[in-house]
């Protein structure tokens, strides 16, 4: 682990390194404003990826959640601790670029210790729980500065897209 400038100490380089938001974007069908991870700072594939959301006031649900004291709303952490899990299971799996989406087929234990205003890095942390063909099951946890704010369990199912028409 290398110290930064800011005291805050850099994960050790991984296996499988950074993604940049092209790959980011390889491996999950969501844009904006749904798309909800910005960067991948290190992945094992198989085991773990530590991604980032930089949260900022210009997010579309800070509009109304609330406009007295923005507050990101924890099913919106949800999803982006799962965002990474399904880069992860993705990138693990080797499905980039066929198609197959990643849907959620339960959540559990979800838990929120503190609110996610604008302004911060949210750390996201997925790690593999169980993994099969077509089911996964994760660990999540999302940070700011090292504290945790949130975390769940959540399964998720691979699938083809629906077809259309």
């Amino acid at each position: 682990m290398t110290d930064r400038t800011d005291g805050s100490v850099s994960p050790p380089a991984t296996a499988g390194g950074a993604l940049d938001i092209g790959r980011i974007m390889a491996a999950l069908p969501h844009r904006y404003p749904m798309l909800l991870v910005d960067r991948v700072v290190a992945i094992v594939p198989d085991v773990s990826i530590d991604a980032i959301k930089a949260v900022t006031i210009n997010e579309p649900f800070f509009q109304g959640h609330f406009p007295f004291r923005p507050i990101m709303p924890g099913v919106l952490i949800v999803e982006a601790l799962a965002q990474a899990a399904g880069i992860l299971a993705v990138e693990s799996l080797g499905l980039a670029g066929t198609g197959k989406l990643v849907y959620f087929m339960a959540i559990d234990g979800a838990k929120f210790r503190k609110p996610v205003e604008p302004g911060v890095l949210l750390q996201l942390n997925a790690m593999f729980v169980q993994k099969r063909a077509s089911v996964c099951k994760f660990a999540g946890i999302a940070k700011i500065d090292g504290k945790v704010v949130a975390e769940a369990t959540f399964t998720a199912m691979i699938a083809d897209p629906p077809k259309m028409g």
